[in-house]
């Protein structure tokens, strides 16, 4: 899988940070989600096979289990620097569920269900957008198209564990990358 992940949650700005490129990809230094300002936090790099995965983690935050337990707006941009098939994208939803959240409940499956079934075939330099908002869930838009809302923020943070959980799939050098641990 080839994209650039934007992972955005609630940071305190005491100043804008500026916008950035990483490998000719421009970033915003702050993101607005439902009133609230996500910061820029860190850049990762993914490779899979022969291919580079480009990932971002918007808030300034260095803890993923922090992040994780706040009940606070969240975002996670994945731009694409190639084609990817949507049903390799499903294998990876289902695999970062397994390794993550291993005893999901019937109705997180099902959710996960729900997200494949958003997913479609993504072509170089479309994006998938999941922005998580307090009360209302997780839009989950893809190639600029919104898909849908999936309710809840347990489904929130079983996706967002497939980049900064216990056993994330790009692994745990990207994982500290993204929270600037590294």
């Amino acid at each position: 899988m080839l994209s650039l992940t934007l992972l955005a949650l609630v940071g305190t700005l005491t100043a804008a940070p500026a916008d950035t490129t990483y490998n000719g990809v421009k970033l915003p230094g702050t993101v607005d989600v439902a009133g609230h300002a996500l910061v820029l936090n860190g850049v990762a790099l993914r490779k899979k096979a022969v291919f580079k995965v480009y990932s971002v983690l918007t808030t300034k935050s260095t803890d993923a289990d922090a992040v994780l337990a706040a009940d606070a707006p969240r975002r996670l941009v994945m731009q694409f620097l190639r084609d990817v098939e949507k049903e390799k994208m499903c294998e990876a939803w289902d695999e970062a569920l397994a390794n993550n959240t291993p005893n999901a409940s019937a109705q997180l499956k099902a959710e996960f269900t729900t997200l494949c079934g958003y997913m479609e075939d993504i072509k170089k330099e479309q994006q998938f957008v999941f922005t998580y908002v307090p009360g209302t869930g997780t839009e989950v838009s893809v190639a600029g198209k919104a898909k849908g809302t999936i309710a809840g923020k347990e489904f929130a943070d079983a996706l967002f564990k497939a980049w900064i959980g216990p056993k994330p799939g790009p692994g745990e050098g990207f994982k500290k990358d993204l929270m600037g641990t590294k």
